[in-house]
């Protein structure tokens, strides 16, 4: 492959005596023609062990201009793509990575470097290796990078550590990007950089639009929720997607988004933020297109005792039916969170309409056996979603409303008042008794 060696060597020698006058004479244009000429010679040489070596040799001459060291870096970005084989091309890599380590002025392309090595990493099964690889640059703090390929860094970043199971890091990148990004105008005219701004760079045509980004991001945060069951959190996720404009114009889309939203609604604990989501998810004009799904809702804010056999041969085959749909299955709990969620429906139903009711009838009620039942109620008053006091002896369940720290306070300071006024009563009536006794033995 490297033919005419020699003659290459002559011609790179004279083109380093021109950059090395070039460069002591503070030529920048000079001098940054000069190197971009190197590497184009053992470019069209097809001497790749040459170029990696004139890359570090020019890089650590004394006195380098930035400038020239960035177009140096720019220029054998190129050429990675039409490497002969991936060793070459790793090996490339590597060279361009180490060069640019620690220079600010070449940070965009480290970051893109790196992003490639990854992605060669990753192919080859080294998952995390690529995790560890992506976790050394921080794109966040670059001023000139575009703002669509910092998200997709990260993004990238975020993705990695999922896959390697690394929830905790996972989490603290996607901290990283606000989702309040994806609902700027994205019609915006840009600004024009005033003088002495840093100019922001165009992003690589391979970068997605904002709105790609959202779904990826909120994609991406589905599989953490998942892996912590966070149902309200996944719902929150699919409906961000489903206001995607894209996913809301094409019902193929938004048919399997909106189911899921409707699933992980019911799979949600009972909460102020569950009844919002499930209100205005009931207004919405396209559940309609699912009537199935429409009942579901309705039967949640019905206040009503819901029979478990008879909702779960309803839609058995429905949940059955999301393996196939976009996003898969609910997961492996779904099921028994499914039967968890009515159980906890009923209850409430049953506070609405009772202040007192004996356990035996309550189990009835929710069809369970009374310790199954006493098990689901203490569970609802640990997590607050329920005030109970269950008299065991007689086995009667008392349902009270909860009260917060303003009603207490009030209940004491009148009980306080009444007490006060009785102890005053009683000293008036002690002081009239003695009076008239007194009267009494004068006469």
């Amino acid at each position: 492959m490297e033919n005419g060696g020699g003659n290459l060597e002559a011609q790179i020698e004279a083109l380093l005596s021109v950059e090395k006058q070039m460069r002591q004479a503070g030529d920048v244009a000079a001098t940054r023609k000069s190197v971009t000429d190197i590497l184009q010679l053992c470019f069209e040489a097809r001497a790749w062990k040459t170029l990696n070596d004139q890359i570090v040799l020019l890089s650590k001459r004394r006195g380098q201009l930035k400038q020239a060291v960035q177009a140096m870096v720019q220029q054998a970005m190129q050429y990675i793509d039409q490497t002969p084989d991936l060793e070459t091309r790793i090996e490339l890599i590597k060279t361009l990575n180490s060069v640019s380590a620690g220079k600010i002025y070449v940070e965009i392309e480290r970051a893109r470097l790196v992003k490639k090595l990854a992605k060669i990493k990753e192919e080859q099964g080294l998952v995390a290796e690529a995790a560890d690889l992506m976790q050394e640059i921080a794109v966040e703090t670059s001023g000139a990078m575009a703002k669509t390929e910092k998200i997709a860094f990260i993004l990238e970043q975020v993705r990695l550590c999922i896959d390697c199971q690394d929830y905790v890091r996972a989490q603290i990148l996607s901290r990283k990007i606000s989702p309040r990004v994806f609902e700027a105008d994205t019609l915006k005219e840009k600004k024009k950089p005033k003088e002495g701004e840093n100019v922001v760079e165009e992003p690589p045509v391979d970068i997605p639009s904002v709105l790609e980004l959202k779904r990826i991001y909120y994609e991406l945060m589905i599989r953490y929720h998942s892996h912590n069951n966070d149902y309200l959190e996944i719902c929150r996720c699919y409906k961000a997607i489903y206001e995607i404009p894209s996913v809301k114009e094409n019902p193929t889309l938004w048919i399997p988004v909106l189911r899921k939203i409707c699933w992980y609604l019911v799979l949600s604990p009972h909460d102020p933020m569950q009844s919002s989501l499930l209100n205005s998810t009931l207004e919405d004009k396209n559940l309609s297109e699912i009537p199935h799904f429409k009942l579901l809702l309705k039967q949640l804010i019905t206040m009503e005792v819901i029979q478990w056999t008879a909702l779960w041969n309803t839609f058995k085959d429905e949940f059955e039916n999301e393996k196939s749909m976009l996003g898969g299955s609910l997961g492996e709990k779904a099921a028994e969170d499914l039967k968890l969620r009515v159980i906890e429906h009923n209850i409430l139903v049953v506070s609405k309409y009772y202040s007192q009711i004996t356990l035996n009838r309550l189990a009835d009620l929710l069809c369970l056996g009374i310790q199954e039942a006493e098990k689901h109620l203490s569970d609802m008053v640990v997590s607050k979603a329920l005030v109970v006091k269950i008299d065991r002896p007689t086995g009667i369940v008392c349902f009270q409303k909860a009260k917060d720290s303003n009603d207490i306070l009030n209940s004491w300071s009148m009980n306080l008042e009444k007490l006060l006024d009785l102890v005053e009563k009683s000293c008036h009536q002690i002081h009239k008794e003695t009076m008239v006794h007194k009267s009494g033995l004068k006469v």
